[in-house]
């Protein structure tokens, strides 16, 4: 069942119509004077449950949640428009409702509305719809209308596409983790603020009412000394640069891995200088103050915030938590933490979409690296991982050269399927993951979308190099990466299917802290056709929720006694986003699965 879905201007009434398959109408419009309650009534009497068709996740859901209803399935039009466009080779163009409706009816675009600024909790306004950047039922048209009429032209267009089964699969699972998203957001990182002073008193000493704290400062003297200088400030990339040129030593930037390759007496306290200040600026007391309220620490995820499909935040910081101030998430009395890693999930996902028999043979081992380096690296697995590296991210000078021989030698399907992408993008052309989102075109992409090469893969030339270059090792890696996180998100929504199927039919749930007895159960498999289908309903007041995705790694915060259940959960969510995406693949797709107390002591 799909059913149209547009906010009243007073932000908490609203209007419903059922839609059938191909976006036409299909009943009734109904309005309703609490649109949440509908919503939630919807979700518990529907024998079929519905997909909700609206404008944006991110401007209707908060809401819901925070009134305590969820929803099983939605279908998010502005994301859906983002990587419609971005098919066809207009990435970056404006994909809200307004700008959508103007294509289908052929007017002038509308440029999207600005990004809303991050507000840390506590400091924004507590209207019931109040995410919304244009108020809702304000655009100047028939709100309801438009998302009839933009969901049937996102179907004509989505069939369009070269493999439409696979978008279909994209565009569901990019909804999902919209969901996803904003349920993370509102339940919350657990997060200790009297143990995150306390280390940050232990790295950085007191605060100081004026100043960097007391270790900073004693850096910066032990940094200005060992160049000969006074008053260098080492938080500066380009007067460190100068100074280290004064000293007679050529770097071009400041990065670590650049740093530890340099004899100088400067690097071991610039080193050390980097990281606190990093911590002291970007998670220090003020941020604390800021976005921890009531022991969470509740961040806005914005799902495929980055090129590639990585989620990105606004405001807050939680994908760079550093691993020292990780100490201070700690799971409440009587929960523990279930944390999922996907370890070499992108040379994994290059063995699944090259086709390479061979490589995909090493990829069904516990340790891929290992098993390359038994097969054709003569038992080096550094040599392996250094040549499979370079080829994913055109690390392709110095120590790489004789190992990348072998790479091409022995897995030449694979060699090949990366060195094409990289060909593609040189040339200036598009290219695209395997279930069909598209790089952009602009040609300074690289920098831009956070595909930046491991320190372990190394540097053969300056990152950057001539435009062609560039763009062609932004290319060769956007295959690859861009997949990967589609493979991440495919795994949210399965879990979030399992972890949510553990409850009675329904549409709400108990306020956040209200915690009784439940658990987690089997997914009950209900999936659209090409899509990935999250379970909606009641659920019980204790239960395992999702509260950190970073990249490839997912964090559930559940009680002790269901952390078993929960492990089993997220292992088989792994293996069936493997199969949605890859088939029937020789491929496996492990996970380093940690059950702890603290965040700081998974693997």
């Amino acid at each position: 069942m799909l059913t149209a879905v547009a906010v009243d201007a007073d932000g908490l009434g609203g209007r419903l119509q059922d839609v059938r398959a191909d976006g036409s109408a299909a009943g009734a419009v109904r309005h309703v004077d609490d649109l949440a309650q509908a919503i939630a009534e919807r979700e518990r009497e529907s024998g079929e449950q519905p997909r909700w068709v609206w404008a944006a996740t991110s401007e209707i859901y908060p809401a819901l949640v925070k009134s305590g209803v969820r929803v099983g399935r939605c279908h998010d039009l502005e994301l859906t428009e983002a990587l419609l466009m971005g098919h066809a080779g207009r990435w970056g163009s404006p994909k809200a409702l307004p700008a959508a409706r103007a294509r289908v009816h052929g007017l002038a675009v509308p440029a999207d509305p600005p990004p809303r600024v991050a507000e840390p909790p506590g400091h924004a306004q507590g209207a019931l719809f109040d995410t919304a950047v244009t108020p809702p039922g304000r655009y100047g048209f028939d709100v309801l209308e438009a998302v009839r009429e933009v969901y049937a032209d996102q179907l004509r267009r989505i069939e369009q596409t070269e493999h439409p089964g696979r978008f279909r699969l994209l565009v569901a699972a990019e909804s999902a983790g919209a969901l996803v998203g904003v349920e993370m957001g509102h339940a919350g990182l657990p997060w200790r603020a009297d143990l995150h002073d306390q280390l940050l008193r232990e790295l950085l000493g007191p605060p100081q009412p004026v100043g960097p704290p007391r270790r900073l400062a004693e850096l910066s003297a032990e940094i200005n000394a060992a160049f000969g200088t006074w008053g260098l400030h080492p938080d500066s990339p380009a007067e460190v640069v100068r100074a280290f040129a004064r000293s007679g030593v050529d770097v071009p930037n400041t990065r670590a891995w650049v740093l530890r390759n340099v004899d100088h007496p400067a690097v071991k306290p610039l080193l050390e200088y980097k990281e606190l200040y990093r911590i002291w600026t970007a998670h220090g007391w003020s941020w604390c103050d800021a976005w921890v309220v009531d022991g969470r620490f509740r961040p806005e995820y914005v799902p495929g915030g980055v090129v590639s499909g990585r989620w990105a935040t606004r405001g807050g910081g939680a994908l760079q938590v550093p691993k020292a101030v990780r100490r201070a998430v700690v799971a409440d009395p009587g929960w523990t933490f279930v944390v999922a890693d996907a370890g070499q999930l992108e040379p994994r996902v290059l063995a699944a979409v090259s086709g390479d028999r061979r490589f995909a043979a090493a990829a069904a081992e516990g340790d891929l690296y290992a098993a390359l380096a038994a097969d054709s690296f003569d038992g080096d697995r550094a040599k392996a991982k250094l040549a499979l590296l370079g080829a994913m991210y055109g690390q392709t000078g110095g120590s790489a050269v004789p190992a990348l021989a072998v790479l091409r030698k022995s897995y030449p399907t694979a060699f090949e399927f990366v060195e094409h992408a990289a060909r593609v993008g040189e040339a200036g052309g598009l290219v695209r993951s395997w279930l069909g989102r598209t790089c952009p075109p602009a040609s300074g992409a690289w920098r831009d979308a956070g595909l930046d090469p491991p320190e372990e893969a190394g540097s053969a030339e300056p990152q950057g190099g001539a435009p062609g270059r560039a763009r062609g090792r932004f290319t060769r890696n956007f295959v690859v990466q861009a997949t990967a996180a589609e493979w991440a998100l495919v795994l949210l929504a399965t879990l979030r299917t399992t972890l949510n199927s553990a409850g009675a039919p329904g549409g709400t749930q108990p306020a956040a802290g209200a915690r009784a007895a439940g658990g987690v159960q089997a997914a009950a498999g209900a999936r659209a056709a090409g899509g990935v289908q999250a379970a909606g309903g009641a659920l019980p007041a204790r239960r395992a929720e999702m509260v950190l995705f970073v990249h490839d790694e997912v964090v559930v915060h559940c009680p002790v006694e269901e952390a078993d259940r929960v492990v089993a959960a997220v292992h088989d969510s792994a293996a069936q986003a493997g199969r949605l995406l890859f088939g029937d693949t020789a491929v496996r797709f492990p996970l380093d699965v940690s059950v702890v107390g603290a965040y700081a002591e998974a693997k």
